[in-house]
This record gives structure tokens, C-alpha cells and sequence, in this order.
């Protein structure tokens, strides 16, 4: 028998396996929409919900991460058929490898935080793996400073999983902040300001359009007896003509007939105004370069900082999505060797990545070309296991 949090007794079936902060999962969420604080829901409203630049770079790392081919070798051989690669192949019953990664990815790239969940497996390997949001968890330091527990908490509801009993049932993984022990610092943090900058830019466009992408003029008044000012009714009148005749699409391009002393004055923007598109587009840059992404590959005009698209995508796998995919395959392996018992290794197959053929090839013919080298220490420098006796 179990209880549910409510206290009322429930019978599980024993294959049943479940995550312990499913029951505190909220379908639905309310709060205040938040434009400059940097807590991670306002930034993943404003950077990821509201920005397509973000959006974009979030999504193309996390695609690229989650799709990349991993290998699981020891010291001795590669494994085609493992209980680990299983166990990734299909984490739990609603998601697949890609499905889990690419969420992991995602919460690491807007929060600098991402957590896996082990649910079962009392001997072995867990029998589930689970992301958990980051929004959500709060560590909780000991006396000396290191971590005891994790609380995921939703609508008042709590789920403490706690650390120092064997083997820990939550994988945290972080970026490296310079001034937090707990938690990690998010390439969303770093473009905060330029996020903030695009969406107030994108606003100013959105009314510049609404008001016919320029400011339409002003009516000036001159009274024949010196007065300059409408009396309650004239002035009623010709904001009736003015929205009547002279406001909407279908009235684009009228002639306005002025009379009583008024005169049409068209206004018109300074150079400086029209300076607005052009600090969109910086701020699309940097909103690019914090997460690491080409500018050409989102793109974002006016940068030419690579000579072809093809440079620019093989430098975004080789210097953010290969150290990122390797960085956390490498802490899940070394978690889940905990289970296991097994000294292996995950990593990313740098021979199945299209992006980096060209480069593989070179190294390839280098090291096979290398007659000082024995076919040992050729293998041990291209990654792979040594050959059985």
C-alpha cells in the first residue's frame, strides 16, 4: 500500500514505474507577465516565448545536441547492445533519446541549470530517467555548504528527494557561474539585456506600423480674429471628420478639406529615429553570440563573419554543440556508472557527425599516414578502444 499526498491509501501495481514529482506536475500555470526581472521564468517568457531570436538559438542547439550519435565504450571495446544505451533509447514511456536530451538541453540553456530524475531499479540501473523543470527546484545546503536534498515544488505542493542515502536519485547539471556554488549561470542571463532591447524594439515597430509607419502630421489652427484655439464644438466636429473620413485603410490616400483657418502640417522621422532597425539587428547579434550560434545561420543581415554557410555551420557544431553534448553525456555516464558499477564512457561519435566530416577525414589520413605510430597508439589517438588479443 501507498499514500498519495493527500493521505489517501492507493494500491500501485509492482511494474508500475512512476516519477516522484509527477504528482506535483501542474497542467496549468498562472503569474504576472514580467519584463525586467531576471529570474528564469521572466527570461524564458521574454527570451524564449517572446523572441524569435532566442527562440531560434535555443532550438537549434538543443535539436543539434539531442540528434548527435553517441557511442558507450570501457577500456577494453565498444558496446553496440548496453543496458545504459537501452535505457537512453527509451527513458520512460512517453519519451524517446531525443525527446529527453533535447528537453535537458533546453532547461540548461534557458535556466544554466538541468536535472535528471533515476525512478526504480533497486539493483542495477533505474528503470526510468525523467527532466525535471529547472524553475522548479531549489537545493537545499547543508551545514558545511555541500548539497543534502533537492525540494520540487509546484502550486504549495513539495517532493524532497534527498542526498547521502546511496546513490543520488537526481543528476544536476550546471554551467559554471563565477559567483554561485549552487547553480549555473545560462547563456539567457548574458543576453538578458539584448532580449530586453529586441522585444522593445519589435513593440516600437509593431506601433510604428499600426500608425502607418509614420507619424501622420498635425493640424495647426489660426483664427482669422487672432485666436488660436477650437472652440468645444469645432473641435468635436473635426475629430468626427478625422476618424470618419480620414482614419482606417479605406480611407488611405483621401483628400483632406480644410477650412476656418486650419493648416495640414506633415511630420516625418529624424535619421536618428530610423536608427531603430539597426539596433534590432545588433541586438539579434548579441542575443546570437551569447548562446553561441552564427548570426548567418539565424539569418540576421549585415554580418559576414564566416566566408560560406557551410564554415559557419561546421564552426557551430565544433565550438557549441559538440563541447555541450560532450560536457553532459560525460556526467550522465559517470551518474549512471554509479548503478551500474561499469567504468564506461558516453560520448558523442565525432565519425557520424556530417558537420565535421571534412575535419574527421583529415585526421584520419594524418594519423593513418603516421608509420612512426603502431596501430595501438593510432587507435588510442582517433578514440577507440584497442583491438582484442
Amino acid at each position: 500500500m501507498a499514500f498519495n499526498f493527500f493521505g489517501a491509501r492507493k494500491q500501485a501495481a509492482p511494474e508500475l514505474k512512476a516519477s516522484a514529482a509527477a504528482p506535483v506536475i501542474a497542467y496549468q500555470s498562472g503569474g504576472r507577465v514580467a519584463w525586467t526581472p531576471r529570474d528564469t521564468g521572466s527570461l524564458t517568457r521574454a527570451g524564449f516565448q517572446g523572441n524569435p531570436v532566442g527562440f531560434r538559438a535555443v532550438k537549434m542547439i538543443a535539436e543539434a545536441a539531442s540528434a548527435m550519435p553517441m557511442v558507450l565504450q570501457d577500456a577494453e571495446r565498444r558496446y553496440e547492445v548496453h543496458p545504459v544505451l537501452a535505457l537512453l533509447r527509451r527513458p520512460n514511456p512517453t519519451q524517446g533519446r531525443a525527446g529527453l536530451l533535447e528537453a535537458l538541453f533546453g532547461q540548461l540553456l534557458l535556466s544554466g541549470d538541468g536535472y535528471l530524475e533515476a525512478v526504480g531499479g533497486e539493483a542495477g540501473l533505474p528503470a526510468e530517467l525523467h527532466v525535471l523543470r529547472s524553475d522548479r527546484m531549489a537545493l537545499i545546503p547543508g551545514p558545511d555548504g555541500w548539497p543534502v536534498a533537492y525540494d520540487y515544488t509546484v502550486g504549495g505542493r513539495k517532493h524532497r528527494f534527498h542526498l547521502g542515502e546511496g546513490i543520488s536519485p537526481i543528476c544536476h547539471i550546471k554551467s559554471f557561474h563565477p559567483q554561485d556554488d549552487h547553480y549555473g549561470f545560462s547563456p539567457m542571463q548574458a543576453a538578458a539585456s539584448a532580449v530586453d532591447v529586441h522585444n522593445s524594439a519589435s513593440r516600437w515597430s509593431k506601433a510604428l506600423l499600426d500608425n502607418a509607419a509614420r507619424p501622420s502630421g498635425a493640424i495647426v489652427y489660426r483664427g482669422g480674429d487672432g485666436q488660436a484655439a477650437l472652440s468645444p464644438d469645432q473641435y468635436d466636429r473635426l475629430v468626427n471628420e478625422m476618424e470618419s473620413h480620414h482614419q482606417g485603410a479605406r480611407n488611405a490616400g483621401r483628400p483632406m478639406l480644410l477650412e476656418g483657418g486650419l493648416d495640414w502640417k506633415p511630420m516625418g522621422f529624424s535619421p536618428s529615429d530610423m536608427e531603430f532597425q539597426k539596433t534590432k539587428e545588433t541586438a539579434a547579434r548579441e542575443i546570437a553570440l551569447a548562446f553561441g550560434v552564427p548570426p548567418m545561420l539565424l539569418g540576421i543581415p549585415g554580418d559576414a563573419t564566416y566566408a560560406n554557410y557551410q564554415e559557419a555551420h561546421r564552426a557551430f557544431y565544433r565550438l557549441t554543440v559538440l563541447p555541450l553534448a560532450t560536457r553532459v553525456a560525460a556526467q550522465i555516464s559517470e551518474w549512471l556508472m554509479q548503478f551500474s558499477g561499469e567504468d564506461i564512457v558516453l560520448k558523442p561519435d565525432l565519425d557520424q557527425v556530417p558537420a565535421l566530416s571534412g575535419e574527421r577525414d583529415q585526421q584520419w589520413q594524418r594519423v593513418s599516414g603516421a608509420d612512426f605510430l603502431s596501430e595501438a597508439e593510432k587507435r588510442a589517438l582517433l578514440g577507440l578502444p584497442p583491438l582484442a588479443e
